[in-house]
């Protein structure tokens, strides 16, 4: 692989002891059970990933803390997304004053809401108008048309607010539609230069979880980068969801090689690592006037 800097953008953790993860009931015991991130840090080491980002994967601001924690103790990682109660401005306010500084982002799981038009009520478009003034990434883990549809009503009512598309947007990659619903409203956000998208975890989402092909998702890749370009869009792995559909090695080098035969190194490098570093305001100087022949020194200095 070539030597560039890059960044996973998408890791999670979970300890059920520590916040509400009431979700993990539903999954394969692999997942339902306590997932720690020495687990992963010998395949970041495999794969050459210089560094993370932790993801919340809970409506439950006690996380918030466990995932700072994390971050503090674990060099490589350079951040956190987390959560607050978007259904609570004065709630809101209030966090955004006192945010740490290692708190880059923001997300809700709207995935596990009843209601899919969960970000379009009242109190929680209020408090997206106080994340836009405040400049705050907020991650989209949409997979209803109607979560894009969303995304799209606020993006038009809040045009500087950052979004990132998570799993691109969850594209039909198990019907192999070309392009669909999805299609339609991934081409009216690209039109609005702050909506990014994030490359991870579409292996979850092909027929086979056990033997599927880089041929099922790449188009998907290909098509979203026409729309989007290189310039807005990044890479994470979506471990450990990725165990279920042959680990984070396969998951990453496959993602990697797609992008690798079809982009030049200038545009891979982007997306490996700056566009991450750039989108959430990651500071790390010793990389912003890099030299790519100089990545791995600087990582093992650290």
């Amino acid at each position: 692989m070539p030597d560039f800097l890059r960044i996973d953008a998408h890791i999670q953790s979970w300890n059920p002891k520590k916040a509400g993860y009431e979700w993990l009931a539903s999954l394969p015991e692999k997942l339902n059970t306590e997932r720690n991130l020495t687990e992963v840090e010998p395949q970041l080491e495999d794969n050459q990933i210089n560094f993370g980002l932790l993801i919340q994967a809970a409506n439950d601001p006690d996380e918030n803390d466990v995932l700072l924690e994390a971050c503090e103790t674990s060099l490589w990682l350079q951040g956190v997304v987390g959560w607050i109660p978007l259904l609570d401005p004065v709630r809101t306010e209030e966090f955004l004053l006192t945010k740490p500084p290692l708190l880059k982002g923001l997300r809700h799981m709207i995935h596990h809401e009843a209601n899919p038009e969960w970000l379009i009520q009242p109190p929680v478009i209020q408090s997206f108008s106080l994340l836009e003034r405040n400049q705050m990434p907020f991650d989209v883990s949409a997979n209803l048309p109607e979560h894009l549809d969303c995304i799209l009503r606020l993006s038009e009512k809040y045009p500087d607010q950052k979004w990132c598309l998570n799993h691109l947007g969850t594209p039909p990659v198990k019907s192999r539609e070309r392009w669909g619903k999805w299609g339609d409203q991934m081409k009216a956000l690209s039109t609005n230069p702050n909506v990014f998208i994030k490359i991870a975890g579409l292996g979850l989402l092909t027929r086979d979880l056990s033997d599927w092909l880089p041929d099922e998702i790449q188009p998907y890749i290909e098509q979203s980068l026409e729309w989007f370009g290189t310039d807005r869009a990044m890479v994470g792995s979506a471990w450990p969801f990725v165990e279920l559909c042959g680990g984070y090695t396969r998951n990453w080098q496959t993602t990697e090689t797609i992008l690798q035969k079809v982009l030049p190194s200038s545009e891979l490098e982007s997306i490996l690592g700056r566009n991450a570093l750039r989108f959430y305001g990651l500071h790390l100087p010793e990389y912003e006037q890099l030299n790519v022949q100089t990545v791995s020194i600087l990582h093992d200095s650290i």
